[in-house]
């Protein structure tokens, strides 16, 4: 008997922590996301705006704004991704990559940041570079890739044609997530606040907020003017404003749906077998990936908080 418990102990440990590198260094999602025959990853290419691209593939939506001087890319996929997101920029402009811009910390956002030259200027918000400072890709590659310049809830970066203003509206997704704006092509990166149009995942660990999700976007709704042009973080190249708003309300009545099932002393495992979409958000998703315990993972985070 003492056996059998061991061995279970074992197994359910190496679970987690499969589970933990598995979130940690994240599984390619979303469309494009291949690598060909026996060959290198696919990198596929999505023109926004003049200068303005979004590369799809091995994780989430990485954008190419090309400047005046230089390119400035937004996230950089999963580990191994790095090197073609360069070797794509190369097929679109000669000029070199000189900024890199992460929207949060998670692995298939950040992981390819090792590969590119150690002379790009990387910058993220305050919370995203403390969330990367506790990966272990960042430790194994001697913080190569790590931010070196961050912003609290503002930075302008550039001027003119070439200006890009970086936003924090608060915690959602991560407690670090920047919203990227182009304001010249009238275009922001949303990263995973805005991933696609379902239930998003919510991440404890580094300080993502269920109960603050729908005032964080609703913040970005009324906080980013003269946009036409959303990127979205992952299954989605673009959506609009108006898509913008709608997912915010979203997220504000499956909170308070969530909220009202919680004090009416349902457990998280019972409320989240009875969530249904509403019909008036037609093609949304209700389902919430296994990361985090997935849904009912998520309304024991938005209980969890609603104690505080």
């Amino acid at each position: 008997m003492k056996r059998i418990i061991a061995l279970t102990a074992i197994l359910t440990a190496g679970a987690l922590s499969m589970a933990a590198a598995a979130y940690q260094q994240p599984a390619a999602r979303g469309a494009g996301q291949a690598r060909g025959p026996q060959g290198p990853p696919v990198v596929t290419v999505d023109k926004v705006k003049d200068n303005l691209y979004v590369l799809k593939g091995g994780g989430g939506n990485t954008a190419v704004f090309i400047t005046t001087n230089g390119v400035v890319v937004v996230d950089a996929k999963n580990p191994g991704w790095g090197q073609p997101i360069l070797d794509k920029v190369k097929e679109l402009t000669p000029k070199p990559v000189t900024m890199l811009i992460n929207t949060h910390a998670h692995g298939d956002h950040v992981s390819g940041n090792v590969e590119f030259p150690a002379t790009v200027d990387v910058v993220t918000q305050d919370n995203t570079k403390a969330n990367m400072e506790k990966m272990d890709i960042f430790k194994q590659n001697n913080g190569r890739g790590m931010a070196k310049r961050t912003f609290r809830d503002k930075m302008t970066l550039g001027q003119g044609a070439d200006q890009i203003d970086l936003y924090y509206f608060g915690p959602g997704h991560t407690n670090g997530d920047a919203w990227v704006v182009f304001p010249a092509l009238r275009t922001v990166h949303a990263g995973d606040l805005f991933a696609s149009k379902g239930l998003p995942l919510v991440d404890p660990g580094n300080g993502g907020s269920v109960l603050q999700y729908p005032e964080t976007l609703s913040k970005a709704v009324a906080g980013l003017k003269n946009i036409d042009t959303v990127i979205n973080g992952h299954s989605m190249t673009t959506t609009t404003p108006a898509d913008l708003q709608t997912y915010a309300q979203f997220m504000k009545d499956f909170v308070t749906w969530a909220e009202g099932e919680l004090k009416a002393g349902k457990t998280p495992e019972q409320a989240a077998t009875e969530y249904k979409v509403p019909d008036k958000y037609p093609g949304y998703s209700g389902t919430v990936a296994a990361l985090f315990g997935g849904l009912p993972g998520e309304l024991k985070l938005l209980s969890d908080e609603l104690k505080k």
